[in-house]
C-alpha cells in the first residue's frame, strides 16, 4: 500500500513538471523576452524538440536580423525544421542564410544542407525530377564554392546516384510509349534517351526496344508505308546485333530480322 501511495506520488510530481515546462514554453510565446526565446529555442533544440524550436526560432529570426546572432538563429532554424523532415523549409532558410551571410562560419554547411535538402525532396525516378536537377546543381555550385571542403566525396556520390535516377527516368518515359502501343512516339523518345544518356546501364534494351518498335510500326503500317519501314527494322537489327550479337534479345531480333527481310524479297518488285 505504502509503495502504491509513493508510485502514485511521484506520478503525480512528475506530471507537474511536464505541465510546468508546457506552461513555461507557452507563457514564452506570449512573452516579448526575446533573448529568454531564444536561450530557450537552444534547449529545445539540443533535446531534439525541434517543432518547439522551431517555433520560437521563426519568432526571434526578424528580431535578431542586423545582429551577431542572425546567422546563428538562421542556422537554427533551419536545423530545426530539417530535425522535423520539413525538407522545403529548411533548405530554403539553409539557402538564404548562404546567401545573406557570405562570412558566417556556417555557410559551408549551409551551402551543402541546401544541396541535401534538395537531395531528400528528390522523388523516385517515375515522378518528376526537379528536385533531382536541384540537387546535382546545388552540389555542383557547393563543389566550386568549397573545392577543399571533406564533404566533395560525398557530393561526388550524391551527384553519381541522382545522374542515374536521371537516366532511368529517361529509360521509363521512353518505354511508355513502347507499353502504350505508340511506336512511331516510342522510336523517337528511345532514340533521345540514348542520345541524351549514350553510356546508360539500358542501352541494349533501348536499342531492342528501338528495333521492336520499328517492326511493330511496319508490322501494323498501310501497305504503302509498309516496305519503307520493313527496310528501317532491317537497318535497325543490323545496329543493334552490331553491338549486341549476343544477349537476351538475340533469338528475337533475328526472328523480327528475318520477317523483315522475307517481307522485302516478296515485295521487291513492287514500288515503294
Amino acid at each position: 500500500m505504502f509503495k502504491n501511495r509513493i508510485l502514485i506520488i511521484a506520478l503525480f510530481a512528475g506530471a507537474a513538471v511536464i505541465l510546468g515546462g508546457c506552461g513555461e514554453y507557452e507563457k514564452l510565446l506570449k512573452s516579448r523576452d526575446y533573448q529568454a526565446k531564444y536561450d530557450m529555442g537552444v534547449k529545445l533544440y539540443e533535446e531534439g524538440e525541434y517543432a518547439k524550436a522551431g517555433t520560437l526560432f521563426d519568432q526571434v529570426a526578424n528580431i535578431y536580423r542586423g545582429t551577431t546572432k542572425a546567422d546563428t538563429v538562421k542556422y537554427y532554424q533551419a536545423q530545426s525544421y530539417y530535425g522535423q523532415r520539413d525538407y522545403l523549409m529548411a533548405g530554403y532558410y539553409f539557402n538564404e542564410l548562404s546567401s545573406t551571410y557570405a562570412s558566417s562560419v556556417y555557410l559551408e554547411e549551409s551551402d551543402f544542407m541546401t544541396a541535401y535538402c534538395y537531395y531528400k525532396q528528390s522523388p523516385r525516378p517515375e515522378l518528376d525530377q526537379e528536385n533531382t536537377y536541384k540537387t546535382i546543381t546545388a552540389l555542383q555550385m557547393f563543389i566550386s564554392r568549397q573545392p577543399s571542403s571533406e564533404r566533395i566525396p560525398e557530393c561526388l556520390e550524391i551527384i553519381t546516384e541522382m545522374r542515374n535516377k536521371l537516366v532511368e527516368k529517361s529509360f521509363i518515359s521512353a518505354r511508355l510509349y513502347y507499353d502504350l502501343g505508340y511506336y512511331d512516339s516510342a522510336i523517337l523518345a528511345l532514340r533521345n534517351s540514348l542520345m541524351e544518356y549514350p553510356d546508360t546501364k539500358y542501352r541494349e534494351e533501348l536499342m531492342f526496344l528501338i528495333l521492336k518498335s520499328s517492326y511493330l510500326l511496319a508490322d501494323k503500317s498501310i501497305p504503302s508505308k509498309q516496305k519503307e519501314r520493313f527496310q528501317a527494322t532491317v537497318d535497325e537489327y543490323l545496329s543493334f546485333v552490331g553491338e549486341f550479337p549476343d544477349g537476351p534479345h538475340t533469338r528475337e531480333a533475328e526472328r523480327m530480322y528475318e520477317s523483315s527481310n522475307d517481307f522485302l524479297e516478296e515485295n521487291s518488285n513492287e514500288s515503294s
